[in-house]
């Protein structure tokens, strides 16, 4: 692994306000219905936890695991679902939860994959929103916090399975 230094970027204090701020939001949009909150593992279950503890219309839970990137910082660009939604999404207002929405190739995917169990509707809460590599145009319903460009970990992110556990979210700077 290259020799590398984490940068504070987004500290935990910013993170729990901007969740507050994605919950409040989302329960005045879906106030008086229920919800199926979607996870995409690995990276979204520490804010996907966060957030639905914030919730107070029903919720059910779910995961669904998309394999795009493996073990390198560069998306593959192919998509391949290793565990899928348990629960019947037909007919139920889905909330899909992303940790970082990059290139959205994987997004763009799933969300096409998602339609053909016809939910009632669908709609994506994406903690960070990073446009610098962006491929495809995603349609991002809670957007958490924009950010340009650099290679984040922290608070579910990761590089290499590492730092997920961080509180806050860093930036990779790779010395050279």
């Amino acid at each position: 692994m290259a020799e590398y230094q984490l940068v504070p970027v987004v500290s935990s204090e910013t993170l729990q306000e901007t969740v507050r701020d994605l919950a409040r939001r989302i329960n005045q949009d879906y106030e008086g219905k229920s919800l199926t909150v979607v996870g995409i593992l690995k990276g979204a279950f520490i804010f996907l936890s966060d957030l639905v503890r914030q919730l107070t219309v029903p919720v059910q839970i779910d995961f669904v695991r998309l394999a795009s990137y493996g073990q390198s910082a560069e998306t593959s660009g192919e998509v391949v679902i290793t565990k899928d939604v348990e629960l019947p999404v037909e007919g139920r207002h889905v909330l899909v939860v992303e940790d970082i929405v990059d290139t959205g190739i994987t997004l763009a995917w799933y969300l096409e994959h998602l339609k053909e169990a016809h939910p009632e509707s669908v709609k994506v809460c994406a903690l960070i929103d990073k446009r610098e590599r962006r491929q495809v145009e995603i349609s991002l319903d809670y957007t958490g916090i924009c950010m340009e460009k650099g290679f984040l970990v922290g608070y579910g992110l990761d590089y290499s399975e590492n730092h997920r556990n961080l509180p806050a979210i860093c930036e990779v700077q790779f010395k050279s």
